[in-house]
């Protein structure tokens, strides 16, 4: 079955997932959560206060759920309080709202100028983490960047606390660390810094300017936040070794889309004595001949895994294209079975003799484990597919033509297997590569073509 055929069944599948129970919260959390959907996903203050209660804060609850990949509850529970309390961009996340959308530079060379410096830093370090955020969108795309001392740049750059000079006063230490404007006349394209933050050249203890800067910067230059984890324009702050830092795919797909790829860059001519390393292929989703690694679900999302890229296909939304690592960073590549427990709310990655585990993109503890963890024989070396049944609370493992059924409430196998597939699943004379569970009652599989 060819990738058309298969997300065009796939995505017709609907998966049930029960929220986890909604903690009690207090006043601050209330007002952290309005303040927070105000800020980045336009809810409106409501005059009536049985409006106020009623739909418009749960349904930018649900918006905001929705963007990060969270069980979608439209209430305060504590993983979307957590990830409300996350050092951010002060950029709103609804595009519409944020002016983002197609806005771009209609030259390519584009000045820039440091009004200020911080306190944190020497100013040699805020010039040189300045010039190298720039540098990492110029490497993929034509654009130039100058830097100018006096007049006024296309990107003005400044540091300032609390109200500075424009509409959106920054909020103090650990909340908003910086915003900038999308490419227009007048404060189009500056980007402004949190100055009661504490922000650092290389250590972790504090906010790396160059990973805050290369980030508005995007903004800067049209592009608007990416709802992909581990992406530069995710809206959170992560820390990374800047010495280690590449560009991920997503942001460079996204900028490319406003400025096309740098033709001008001379590739460097690799050194003889260090080995080359392969590059990485991608998987071509138009290829009939296409066979799947593995197939999960995701808090409602699809997912469809292939070497070391992935297709998520979210509700309503159209299929994207990520690479595994750049939203679970301690995932392996070339998965060989992968399903999720909305019990748990965890997904379980295979892979040989191992076993991953994550809470959405958040690595279990504990992980890797080895397959006898859950009771498989030592026998068995790899899984070829997995799927599970909520209904039952049963997930079944392929390996080669047999299956086993393991209890999930109970952790442990089922008695009375393996068994042959096709005894299981009459009609079934082929390895199964990847299997999906429609509606926790029906198996639908994707077969491994020989």
């Amino acid at each position: 079955m060819g990738i058309h055929s298969q997300l065009c069944f796939l995505a017709s599948l609907v998966l049930v997932i029960h929220a986890g129970p909604i903690l009690k919260h207090t006043v601050e959390d209330e007002a952290t959560a309005e303040h927070y959907l105000k800020s980045f996903y336009n809810l409106r203050d409501e005059t009536n206060a049985v409006q106020r209660e009623a739909s418009p804060m749960t349904e930018k609850m649900k918006e905001m759920q929705t963007f990060f990949g969270l069980k979608v509850t439209g209430k305060m529970d504590q993983e979307t309080m957590e990830m409300m309390k996350k050092p951010r961009c002060g950029v709103p996340d609804v595009a519409a709202y944020s002016t983002f959308g197609g806005f771009k530079w209609e030259t390519n060379k584009l000045t820039y100028r440091i009004l200020n410096y911080t306190p944190d830093m020497s100013t040699a370090e805020v010039d040189e983490s300045m010039e190298r955020a720039l540098q990492v969108w110029a490497k993929v795309t034509p654009l130039k960047f100058t830097r100018i001392y006096s007049g006024t740049a296309d990107i003005m750059i400044s540091f300032g606390a609390s109200y500075h000079g424009d509409a959106y006063p920054f909020d103090g230490p650990q909340g908003t660390l910086a915003h900038a404007f999308a490419p227009s006349p007048g404060i189009g394209g500056d980007a402004h810094f949190d100055d009661d933050e504490f922000f650092t050249f290389r250590s972790s203890k504090g906010f790396v300017l160059f990973l805050v800067a290369a980030h508005e910067f995007g903004h800067s230059l049209g592009l608007s936040h990416s709802n992909v984890p581990g992406a530069l324009m995710f809206p959170t702050y992560s820390f990374t070794d800047p010495d280690r830092f590449s560009l991920p795919s997503d942001d460079i797909r996204g900028i490319q889309s406003l400025y096309g790829p740098n033709r001008d860059r001379t590739p460097i001519k690799p050194d003889p004595e260090v080995p080359t390393k392969v590059p990485t292929t991608i998987p071509n989703a138009c290829d009939p001949d296409l066979i799947l690694d593995a197939v999960t679900t995701l808090r409602g999302e699809t997912m469809f895994f292939k070497d070391s890229f992935f297709w998520r296909r979210p509700p309503s939304r159209s299929v994207t294209q990520i690479q595994i690592k750049h939203f679970w960073s301690n995932a392996p590549d070339n998965i060989d079975a992968a399903y999720e427990d909305p019990a748990q709310d965890r997904v379980f990655f295979f892979k040989g003799r191992q076993v991953w585990a994550f809470k959405g993109i958040s690595f279990e503890p504990g992980y890797p484990k080895p397959l006898s963890s859950f009771g498989l024989p030592s026998s068995v070396i790899k899984v070829n597919a997995a799927v599970h049944d909520k209904t039952s609370g049963k997930t079944l493992f392929f390996v080669d033509n047999v299956y086993y059924s393991y209890d999930e409430r109970a952790k442990k196998m089922d008695r009375g297997y393996p068994k042959r597939v096709e005894s299981g699943f009459p009609g079934l004379t082929k390895e199964v590569t990847a299997a999906h569970v429609s509606k926790g009652r029906c198996f639908k599989f994707i077969f491994l073509q020989v």
